[in-house]
């Protein structure tokens, strides 16, 4: 009894001194896990306030970072005053639409105008016994070339001396039968055959005198008695010599040209236009046309001709360019590049002077007036180009004033600006 009695109060014991242990244990389990989470959350406190002093300084940096880096990159203006702007040439306008006209480029090939050349050959065959021009010589109308020793107009002399001589006796005999009728020596009808005689000398007289014109003596040399047997070839207009096949002892041929002349003060460039630009292109057109041989040197002329002929192989047109040709620089066979200004028929567009256009650092630029002393180089995008002016198609907008004139000026400020900006 006693020992069962033990056994049920040590046995009560060791669960008594359990349930304590539990229990500490779990208090002991609790406290630990409120400081980790009260850690955790002053560790949060701290990075949150940590990241946002983080966040408010990098904020802060990159703030003044994007203030600096504008400033830099801010297009730097040009300070002018009205005075020194009108002692440099710079010129103020507003922006506006003008009518544009286009142009399209061809290439060809200089030619002589050849409604000005003339093929010089003997109206009758003969012996060259004198040549007086030679090829590149510049001759005057009316001027001798060559002297021909004719069989032909020798012939035609004699029956002029002799249609001469009839005439004279001729009015002789009138004059003689006259007095006689006068006298009442001889009838009144020996008058009219006297009369009818003169007639016919006369006509016979003016036919040979006519023959020797069109051979090519003049009526001077005629009336002067110095016509021989010797012909003149007369150049027939001013101009150059361009071909010279007379050579003294060979015998002429009316049928084969002695000289040519081409009167080179007018020129033709023929040139193809493409079958699309048909429709743009029509007589009485402006072009300009340049040659290697001038660069940089525009001659002008107008479309005289085009043809109704379509290349077939090529799709082109032949046209014809006459162009004034001071000091007959432009020569024959020259190839020629060809720029033919178009109808202005399209809507005006907004456009500016060439010589407002100025180029830095590969952009194209317009001076805009902030102020009346104050500039703003303005890119812009161009479009057309023709008769000086460029078609603007954005960086500017109509009204705006910009340098017209003197942009160049203001690019050399803009650069010297920038150049004492980078020392400092």
């Amino acid at each position: 009894m006693n020992k069962k009695a033990i056994a049920v109060g040590v046995l009560g014991a060791l669960l008594l001194a359990g349930g304590v242990a539990y229990r500490l244990n779990q208090a002991n389990t609790a406290a630990h896990q409120e400081d980790a989470h009260n850690g955790e959350k002053g560790g949060h406190a701290e990075e949150k306030e940590h990241g946002e002093e983080k966040g408010h300084g990098e904020e802060k940096g990159h703030d003044e970072h994007g203030e600096k880096g504008h400033d830099e990159h801010a297009p730097r203006r040009v300070k002018m005053a009205a005075a020194q702007q009108k002692q440099s040439g710079v010129e103020v306008a507003a922006a506006g639409k003008q009518a544009l006209a286009g142009s399209i480029a061809a290439t060809g090939k200089v030619e002589a105008n050849a409604d000005r050349i003339a093929h010089v050959s003997p109206r009758i065959p003969g012996k060259i016994v004198s040549v007086k021009a030679s090829l590149g010589d510049g001759v005057g109308a009316g001027q001798v070339l060559a002297t021909l020793d004719s069989v032909e107009l020798g012939e035609a002399l004699n029956r002029f001396r002799q249609s001469k001589t009839r005439l004279s006796l001729a009015q002789s005999n009138l004059d003689r039968v006259k007095s006689l009728v006068e006298k009442k020596i001889a009838p009144r009808k020996e008058v009219q055959q006297a009369e009818s005689e003169y007639e016919t000398a006369k006509a016979e007289l003016h036919t040979d005198r006519e023959r020797l014109s069109l051979y090519g003596l003049s009526a001077s040399e005629l009336a002067s008695g110095a016509g021989r047997a010797h012909l003149p070839v007369r150049a027939p207009i001013a101009g150059t010599i361009t071909e010279k096949h007379a050579i003294v002892g060979e015998l002429s041929d009316p049928a084969k040209s002695l000289y040519t002349i081409a009167d080179l003060s007018s020129v033709w460039v023929v040139v193809d236009i493409h079958e699309k630009d048909l429709a743009k292109v029509r007589r009485g057109q402006k072009a300009s046309v340049a040659v290697t041989a001038f660069p940089g040197e525009k001659f002008r002329g107008r479309i005289t001709y085009l043809s109704d002929q379509l290349n077939e192989a090529s799709r082109t047109v032949k046209a014809r360019i006459e162009v004034a040709n001071p000091g007959r620089r432009l020569k024959p066979e020259m190839f020629a590049s060809v720029e033919v200004t178009l109808a202005a028929d399209a809507p005006p567009v907004l456009a500016v002077p060439e010589s407002a256009i100025q180029e830095v650092d590969g952009k194209k630029l317009v001076f805009v007036a902030a102020s009346e002393a104050e500039f703003e180089p303005r890119q812009v995008e161009t479009g057309r180009a023709s008769a000086g002016l460029v078609e603007i198609l954005s960086g500017l907008k109509e009204g705006e004033r910009y340098a017209a004139k003197g942009g160049f000026v203001l690019k050399s400020e803009l650069k010297k600006g920038e150049i004492e900006g980078h020392a400092h």
